[in-house]
């Protein structure tokens, strides 16, 4: 073990000497050095406070260069983006396994490549010849894309440093690549982490839009290190169900535009079509009115969605327990609106199996659908049809009171733009659509009088 070496500091004017002096070589003081704590060879290599490079700071109100965006070609994609993708930022997308990420990616890049620009398809997981069929069912055949399958992110990185920089580079997907630097198979924690810095460094350097497709766990969470969201500029989600021909792409992160934007797309034989107005896929088939059926003007990032909550009340036999069935909603907020309803509504479920679906696998996070729910469970509670063009929203409290929600007016006239003459909702709002006519609802208790009339 090195021998750790002793120093001495002047107090006057800091002269650091490595052997005791009674006057400073320096400023000719006397007694003033006074041994220093010992420093350690560790702390002597690893010191960070000097040998480094100054930093320079910045005012708030300096003059920047405007953001300058790249359209991908689908208007539903640049929506959930903020409006297209920015050169040298990182996007994440993830989706469950044949959800559509690599047909989507696939359609926006040969967009680019059509435009002019050049775009890199890097496959890991699928060899070039699949891509390319993928291609012709497409029709994109003819879109100049530099494909290439490769999961080494050193011949990646060395191949792209001999030419231009590409306009957009997509990776699919960042758990498929390795580096030969970091010990682990790919798709480890390590592996991860180090990959994708190693690519959005090469992407912030260059000005490069990185697009990396991430693999999902079996509850719909990234997979890998949860750093992996954080390095990154965008995070976005791409949902649906397999039984149904939307897709929803939903943006959870975004340094460059608004968080919870979503993008609307339906699968078809020939790739994903944009849907320019998803109310009326999540609307359609309602011809006749039936009991159990409410309207909802939901609300994603700045756009309303109306989507159609049914409600099914079966009575069953004494003794026998209910379920409590629900597809799209929160579970637990069934149960206290079902609470609510019971104690300060007399009405009574104990009795009766509870069914609530939001048509169409949407799934629903606002509270505002509180009524529209409870609008559901009162009509097929009395068996009894609401108004068809009535559209219902609002947040329930537990004191059974109907409170405000955020951007009614624009819910209201997104509702009047379809068609519907209605709108229930807070006693407190003021609409500002006059084609739609407006009916306030304080209290629970006199939506369920109102049903039940």
């Amino acid at each position: 073990m090195a021998k750790v070496k002793k120093r001495y500091v002047c107090q006057a004017c800091g002269s650091v000497s490595h052997r005791w002096q009674g006057q400073c070589p320096d400023c000719a003081e006397w007694n003033t050095l006074v041994e220093d704590a010992p420093a350690t060879v560790f702390s002597q290599k690893h010191d960070l406070s000097s040998g480094g490079r100054a930093v320079m700071f910045e005012s708030l109100d300096a003059p920047s260069k405007p953001l300058m965006r790249r359209p991908t070609g689908l208007a539903e994609f640049d929506r959930a983006l903020g409006g297209g993708l920015v050169p040298g930022s990182a996007v994440l997308m993830g989706g469950d396994p044949g959800i559509g990420k690599s047909t989507l990616l696939l359609q926006s890049a040969a967009t680019v490549a059509r435009s002019g620009a050049q775009a890199v398809y890097v496959s890991g997981e699928e060899a070039a010849g699949q891509v390319r069929m993928r291609a012709a069912r497409l029709g994109l055949s003819d879109a100049p894309i530099r494909l290439a399958a490769a999961t080494s992110v050193r011949d990646i990185l060395t191949t792209l440093g001999q030419g231009e920089p590409p306009a957009l580079l997509v990776i699919d997907s960042i758990q498929t690549m390795h580096s030969d630097t970091i010990e682990g198979a790919p798709g480890t924690v390590s592996q991860v982490r180090g990959c994708a810095f190693e690519l959005i460094r090469y992407a912030k350097e260059n000005g490069v839009a990185l697009v990396l497709v991430g693999h999902v766990t079996k509850d719909g969470t990234i997979a890998g290190p949860r750093v992996l969201e954080h390095m990154v500029d965008v995070v976005m989600s791409f949902e649906g169900e397999r039984s149904h021909q939307y897709r929803i792409l939903r943006a959870l992160k975004n340094r460059f535009g608004a968080v919870d934007e979503i993008g609307v797309f339906a699968m078809a034989g020939d790739g994903l079509e944009e849907v320019a107005n998803p109310s009326m896929l999540f609307l359609s088939g309602r011809e006749e009115p039936l009991a159990g059926s409410a309207v909802f003007p939901a609300l994603e990032g700045t756009r309303p969605v109306l989507v159609e909550i049914q409600a099914l009340i079966v009575r069953l036999q004494s003794g026998a327990t209910p379920r409590r069935a629900v597809v799209g909603w929160d579970n637990g907020r069934l149960a206290m609106l079902l609470a609510v309803l019971e104690s300060r509504c007399g009405l009574n479920f104990s009795s009766a199996e509870v069914y609530l679906n939001v048509a169409g696998g949407y799934r629903l996070s606002d509270p505002a659908a509180d009524l529209a729910v409870a609008a559901a469970l009162v009509s097929a509670l009395a068996d009894k049809p609401l108004a068809r063009q009535a559209v219902w929203f609002g947040e329930v409290s537990l004191a059974g009171e109907v409170r405000p929600v955020a951007h009614a007016g624009l819910r209201l006239r997104e509702s009047a733009k379809l068609g519907f003459s209605l709108g229930c909702g807070p006693g407190e709002v003021e609409p500002d659509s006059v084609a739609l006519k407006y009916r306030g609802i304080k209290q629970l208790s006199n939506l369920v009088d109102r049903v039940m009339e």
